[in-house]
């Protein structure tokens, strides 16, 4: 048998070594091509996923092995982590006006600041806001606006809002509509915002609606205090309306104040361990302490003496924030580039993680080395939570489903930023070193056939020794009748 192997080695050609190489590098380069796109897409390896899912069970006999999500279960915990579809996302309370700011952009780049679904959960939305309670209630121009916020074109949406005014001129959530969509300027936007105020009646979430975004024109335009006059009236009028996150508009308006005395205030009643938190709390908490120390601070000398007191404070606050979510960093310390922000966010990914720098990253810059201690002090967090997917320090370890729903809600043309950061899986490096090595040899033998010839056959001469001293083994210890029989075989 030994002697067959060695005949039939010696009948193969170059041309058979340059064949077989050159196809075995396609193969795995074709395999590592799916591999990494899919990795890119799912942040999963699909040989890995398929191995999981479906080869372990038939290996075990029938018995589901770990789920990938049973993976990341906490502290121990059966209780899996939430997918995607339990990541609840949230408007943004600082998100811009389409006419004015995303068209323009638009215009400039000719790149689309908005998915598709980011406008589709906006439609529901204005839906939900300005859409009647019964079928009943339903006037024609309400009917006519339900297909407006449904629209998705944008002239469209607009075309029907002047239909709607044409049935009647006083349809408060047509001029909202032509506000948001069709005006070009902020200016332009709080006159129509106005005109639907005078229309809005009784409705309040109209009201609501209405005075928060004549707010945001009123700070955009540079009348801060009177914009904070607004919202103030806004939280006293409607107190109960806490889920809308109005107190962030107002955080953000007291800083760009510096009425960081005001600020801490409103922390102080929003910043609680009974109610939910948001990157603008966490962080703001954190400006209020690091700017107590800031402009002193210097590592060389904190490193010599040790923090004090008031640096220690401002170095927790900075963990405390980098816990809740490690992503605004990059983009204060500007080492990662801002986009315009997304209309809703998710809490702890990177679409509150750019809403948030976009609009207080300058609030940052105006205290005076705030960002320096920033700099010194923010990947210190990440060895107080080594395994943040299984147990967070100050908060609940951090949701494996970010990555999935911040590519829904930000343009393809943005890196989305991944914590933690996932290493390449074991079948793309494995991959990437067959082909590689593959397509060296398929060179290598299509240059020097002769001399490739004479290794294959030495090396393919050498694995087989081990194989022919075991069968001349065997065939010492078997008699020769059993060797007979098992060829008739």
């Amino acid at each position: 048998m030994f002697a067959k192997a060695s005949v039939f080695l010696n009948t193969l050609t170059p041309k058979f070594y340059v064949a077989l190489t050159g196809t075995s590098s396609l193969i795995s380069g074709l395999i590592l091509i799916f591999e990494w796109c899919y990795f890119r897409k799912y942040g999963t390896s699909f040989i890995e996923q398929v191995s999981v899912s479906h080869l372990r069970p038939l290996l075990s006999g029938g018995e589901g092995g770990p789920s990938p999500a049973g993976l990341f279960s906490v502290s121990g915990d059966s209780e899996s982590r939430p997918s995607v579809s339990e990541c609840k996302v949230w408007r943004n309370p600082l998100n811009l006006f389409r006419g004015s700011e995303y068209s323009r952009y638009t215009w400039v780049t000719g790149k689309e600041p908005l998915t598709y679904y980011d406008m589709n959960l906006s439609a529901q939305d204005h839906q939900t806001f300005f859409s009647c309670d019964t079928q009943q209630q339903l006037r024609p121009e309400d009917a006519v606006m339900q297909k407006a916020w449904r629209e998705r074109n944008p002239q469209s949406r607009i075309k029907a809002a002047y239909q709607a005014i044409e049935l009647n001129s006083e349809c408060a959530s047509a001029y909202v509509l032509l506000a948001e969509e069709e005006a070009t300027t902020i200016a332009e936007a709080e006159r129509l915002f106005k005109q639907a105020l005078r229309n809005a009646g009784r409705d309040t979430n109209l009201l609501v609606y209405i005075k928060r975004r004549l707010a945001m024109c009123a700070r955009k335009l540079g009348r801060v205090k009177e914009a904070v006059k607004m919202i103030r009236e806004l939280m006293k009028e409607f107190p109960l309306l806490g889920m809308l996150n109005i107190h962030e508009n107002l955080l953000e308006a007291l800083l760009e104040m510096q009425a960081y005395a005001d600020v801490q205030a409103v922390l102080a009643k929003y910043d609680d361990i009974s109610l939910p938190k948001s990157a603008t709390i966490c962080y703001t908490s954190a400006l209020l302490k690091a700017r107590a120390v800031s402009d002193k601070f210097s590592p060389e000398a904190a490193s010599r003496r040790g923090l004090s007191t008031a640096e220690m404070n401002a170095v927790e606050a900075i963990h405390r924030a980098v816990e809740f979510n490690p992503h605004v960093p990059k983009y204060l310390l500007e080492m990662k580039s801002l986009i315009l922000p997304p209309e809703h966010i998710l809490k702890r990914g990177d679409s509150e993680a750019v809403a948030y720098a976009f609009f207080h990253l300058q609030h940052w810059k105006r205290v005076e080395g705030a960002l320096n201690l920033l700099h010194c002090t923010w990947e210190g967090t990440f060895r107080m939570i080594p395994y943040p997917l299984e147990k967070g320090h100050l908060f609940y370890p951090y949701p494996g489903c970010t990555e999935s729903a911040d590519r829904e809600l930000l343009p393809s043309f943005h890196e989305v930023s991944v914590y933690p950061k996932k290493e390449l899986p074991f079948f793309i490096l494995f991959t990437a070193g067959l082909c590689s090595f593959t397509a060296v040899l398929a060179m290598l033998t299509h240059q020097f056939p002769e001399l490739m010839g004479v290794f294959a056959k030495a090396f393919f001469s050498t694995l087989f020794v081990p194989l022919g001293f075991f069968i001349d083994k065997m065939e010492s210890f078997m008699p020769a009748s059993f060797w007979h029989q098992l060829s008739r075989i």
